[in-house]
């Protein structure tokens, strides 16, 4: 059995390797994201450990206890300390520093790198005694010396196309500055390499900055030899103030900062992921088919290895070692390719050098993870093949061709089919009035798009039939050729179920995304917008940062500004949760505001009133003129406010409105605005814009925009979806063509007689092969039907969760992208048919007749 079993597979080398190719692509992407994911965290260890190399111990100010009252203002980490800290046995060094954040403008005025705050760093630059910071080598120019000069590293001065000499625009959580740029560094720091920048101050400049002057935010120490990083800091916590300050050591450090990285990184991992997921999903329909097809071709040989003495047993096992090798092959190939990926990953996902270079690490996981997933798909999926081969009968041998499946069987999986349709739909149709977003639902619903799609799967071989006779009229229309195809389709339903089953699923989970991804676009675009009255909104881009005063003033006073709204935005907590609410002045709030009162009025905001959003006031069942117990801010008390108004969702109003005098003298940055809503004399243009960044300063912290602007910024996220929706169409027609390929080969190998005695009837060469491409358009044609079906099904039903959580959700049919998806599926049947059509053409009528 064994060497027959060889036979079998060096015999049927081309058409296996069909399926090899399409178990390996979701290898590739296994093995590829896990080997890229192991040599980013080595480079990020990597980089991190020589980023803090020389420096075995760090003390820092300690947080306080949560709830614990505020200590003094002034920082314990000073030039006595740092003097102190240099007479502790076994330290050779001290070097204070002071770090912090800061967002620059690039050259072209554009914030640079502004979505990445956690990773913009600030820092004083500490000449040694050679007058050079040896944690920031000096690659041009020299260190700043003054509150005027500025020095930034190689990969800032890159990105922002900085030159020493330059006057750079930055702002660290305030008012715009510009210093001159006097030097250019490298570093080690991973926040930086992974994406960030760095800005390095003269001490004095950075200690008004991020801390006070005199005082430093952190002391870096180097040990004496003899002395570990651990016994040097036993000795420091020693002398530190034990409630004001703490001791970490290098090593430690480096290990958080690259877990911090590695985590605001791991995100790169998740797209090639999913595309390994889906191709093998999809390809395992493929190799379900290829050893459907085999099995059934071999049915004579299988019966006569029965009638000689084979057991059942070693008829499944033959064929699951045949899975086995395949699977080993793909896994090889695909761990190969993986090695490919995953150099290429870091370019791809990196391409503005947020990721850091280093060599291929080739860790256990990703060989297992290759070997166990090549193997364990394509064994799994041939499983049932296997335990079909087994149950042929001896008497199998006597019959001259395959025998069509019972009646029993076919009515067996219409009635499993129509189960699993009934519970998937009813599940789906359950949930189309539901619109809440929660967990449980999102389950349901996962749950019930898997069982309606299996329940598509299930009954393809009986809606084969009546769906292939309705669209064969349109291959009908090519005469002989066109309803020879449609017969040749209709000959074995399950074969057709079967090859149409991988276009089936990827091009109803296209669809459905495609579906969901616009329909949730649009929403974002309306919902953007709803609610503002305002042409432009300037606002901060953390809320940890506030809009200087007197940039408001500017504002206000910018030529073609009409009406300047200043709004601050802090915390609610309303005791079951932490709320947004916005600070308003109830005598403007309607010229930039377009909110839609349920009822009462924004005009009777004053302290101790608030206004809530519809879903605020639901949650807690208070209304207009009721009593609502919230908290203000970080300080506040819990205090009984009364609701003057309740207005429709808005995310231009957050989740409650109050007087802009109390929600600022209770938020988190008393006295600060967040933004600025304006009204202009006239439509937006270029020549205002600029005014308005001009009035800010061109604050890299604020953002300028226009209603336009904000809608994009909306849609950002989806924009991210879809390509995500067309790399897995592109993984899924790429599958769908070879099943198609491996089929009609098959297909051609057992019609040889037949195709010979049409070219001996009269049919010439371009007719057969007209017919073998008719033949794939129409199995493609019956896949994406019911593809296209089933995804506009599940989105419409699971589109209502979307409802609940966003407010402005409405189906919408993305008519240009199911029509591409129709056109792609179609196109690659008739692409896939081109090699088996030339096959069929080319046999001689003498000799397929004579092939027995």
């Amino acid at each position: 059995m064994l060497r027959t079993t060889l036979r079998n597979l060096l015999a049927h080398k081309a058409r296996l390797a069909m399926t090899v190719l399409a178990v390996c692509l979701g290898v590739a992407f296994v093995s590829g994201t896990l080997v890229f994911a192991d040599s980013t965290a080595a480079a990020h260890r990597a980089a991190a450990s020589k980023n803090f190399a020389g420096i075995d111990v760090t003390v820092t100010e300690k947080a306080p206890e949560p709830g614990a009252e505020a200590g003094p203002p002034a920082s314990v980490l000073d030039d006595a300390l740092a003097a102190e800290l240099a007479r502790v046995p076994g330290v050779a060094a001290v070097r204070p520093s002071v770090d912090g954040a800061a967002t620059l403008n690039a050259a072209d005025g554009t914030p640079l790198r502004a979505d990445r705050a956690w990773s913009n760093l600030a820092a004083a630059y500490v000449p040694g005694k050679d007058g050079k910071d040896s944690r920031h080598p000096l690659v041009e120019g020299r260190g700043p010396a003054n509150s005027g000069e500025i020095a930034v590293d190689s990969g800032t001065a890159t990105a922002g196309r900085f030159h020493v000499g330059d006057t750079i625009t930055l702002a660290t959580d305030g008012p715009v500055m510009t210093k001159r740029l006097v030097g250019i560094v490298t570093t080690d720091d991973t926040r930086v390499t992974a994406g960030g920048t760095l800005a390095l101050f003269d001490t004095a400049t950075a200690q008004k900055l991020f801390s006070t002057p005199g005082h430093y935010t952190g002391i870096d120490l180097a040990a004496a030899p003899g002395t570990t990083a651990n016994e040097l800091a036993d000795r420091v916590r020693a002398v530190l103030p034990a409630d004001r300050a703490e001791a970490t050591t290098g090593a430690a450090q480096a290990a958080q900062q690259a877990i911090l990285v590695d985590t605001l990184t791991r995100g790169y991992e998740k797209v090639p992921m999913v595309f390994a997921g889906v191709s093998l999903f999809i390809g395992s329909f493929l190799i379900v088919n290829t050893f459907t097809m085999v099995v059934a071709r071999r049915t004579r040989e299988t019966a006569l290895l029965r009638a000689i003495g084979a057991s059942r047993r070693q008829v499944s096992r033959s064929v699951l070692l045949e899975a086995l090798v395949v699977g080993l092959a793909a896994s090889v190939t695909g761990f190969l390719l993986g090695l490919g990926i995953a150099a290429v990953l870091p370019d791809v996902l990196g391409a503005d050098g947020t990721l850091p270079g280093g060599p291929l690490v080739i860790g256990p996981r990703s060989v297992v993870a290759a070997l166990g997933v090549g193997v364990g798909v394509t064994v799994l999926a041939a499983w049932l093949p296997s335990r079909r081969a087994a149950r042929t009968a001896p008497v199998e041998a006597m019959r001259t061709a395959e025998q069509p499946p019972t009646a029993q069987r076919f009515r067996l999986r219409g009635a499993v089919g129509l189960g699993l349709l009934v519970l998937g739909a009813g599940r789906l149709v359950t949930l189309s009035g539901a619109k809440d977003a929660s967990e449980e639902n999102l389950r349901d619903a996962m749950a019930g798009c898997g069982l309606f799609a299996a329940a598509l799967i299930m009954l393809a071989p009986l809606l084969a039939s009546p769906v292939i006779r309705l669209t064969g009229r349109l291959t009908g229309r090519f005469g002989l050729t066109g309803r020879l195809a449609r017969e040749n389709a209709l000959r074995d339903p399950r074969r057709t179920a079967a090859t149409a089953a991988t276009l089936l699923i990827s091009t109803g989970l296209v669809t459905g995304l495609a579906v969901i991804g616009h329909s949730t676009g649009q929403a974002l675009d309306r919902q953007a917008a709803a609610g503002l009255g305002a042409d432009y909104v300037v606002s901060t881009r953390s809320t940890m940062t506030g809009i200087d005063p007197g940039a408001v003033r500017r504002l206000a006073d910018t030529t073609g500004v009409r009406t300047a709204h200043a709004i601050t935005d802090s915390t609610l907590f309303t005791g079951s949760g932490v709320r947004q609410i916005s600070g308003v002045d109830p005598a403007t709030v309607h010229d930039t505001m377009k909110l839609d009162f349920v009822s009462g009025s924004a005009e009777n905001l004053a302290p101790g009133r608030i206004a809530v959003s519809s879903t605020l006031a639901r949650e807690h069942g208070v209304t207009t003129g009721g009593l609502l117990n919230v908290r203000l801010g970080r300080e506040g008390k819990f205090a009984a406010y009364k609701v003057v108004g309740v207005y429709k969702d808005s995310p231009v109003a957050h989740d409650a409105l109050g007087s802009r005098a109390e929600v600022a003298r209770n938020s988190f940055l008393p006295g600060s605005v967040q933004r600025v809503l304006l009204r202009t004399d006239g439509p937006g243009t270029k020549e205002l814009e600029a005014r308005l960044r001009t009035a800010v300063g061109n604050n890299p912290l604020l953002k300028v925009q226009d209603r336009d602007q904000l809608v994009r910024e909306a849609a950002g996220t989806m924009a991210d979806l879809l390509n995500v929706m067309y790399g897995m169409l592109g993984i899924g027609v790429v599958i769908s063509a070879l099943g198609i390929v491996n089929t009609l080969a098959m297909s051609v190998a057992e019609r040889t007689r037949e195709i010979g005695a049409l070219r001996a009837l009269g049919m010439d060469r371009a007719g057969v092969r007209r017919m073998i491409r008719l033949e794939a358009l129409t199995v493609a044609g019956f896949g994406t039907f019911l593809g296209l079906a089933g995804g506009l099904f599940g989105a419409w039903s699971v589109g209502s969760l979307a409802n609940g959580a966003i407010d402005q959700y409405a189906l919408a049919l993305p008519w240009g992208t199911l029509l591409l998806v129709c056109l792609l599926s179609l196109a690659i049947g008739v692409l896939a048919a081109a090699v088996p059509a030339r096959r069929a053409a080319a046999l001689s009528p003498l000799e397929a007749v004579a092939d027995v």
